[in-house]
């Protein structure tokens, strides 16, 4: 039987955060990295390192996560064609067709 596969919309959400970051502080450093020296230049070096890293590990955990989804969406389509291969068989025929047509209108 077919479950609904949950999602994680706040690992999707932190890593467009983090990227947005990453970005800012990017176009903050581009901006003003002529006018920094020294300590100031090794401080915002070092926030942006921070925050790249951030992305970096959000980026590797929503890969994950989208991964695992994957193989259990996987796992429950090939359940479902075991448990059901006329329906399976009928449903992409009728893929098939609704495909075919909309090719043929262009």
């Amino acid at each position: 039987m077919m479950e609904k596969i949950p999602t994680q919309t706040g690992t999707r959400d932190q890593l467009l955060s983090d990227l947005k970051t990453v970005i800012q502080d990017a176009e903050a450093w581009l901006r003003n990295g002529g006018h920094l020296t020294g300590d100031e230049l090794k401080a915002a070096k070092a926030k942006f390192e921070q925050t790249l890293a951030g992305a970096k590990e959000s980026l590797g955990e929503y890969q994950q996560t989208v991964v695992e989804k994957t193989k259990e969406a996987a796992k429950v389509t090939d359940e479902y064609v075991h448990e059901n291969p006329w329906k399976s068989v009928g449903l992409g025929a009728a893929v098939g067709v609704v495909i075919g047509l909309l090719i043929a209108r262009r």
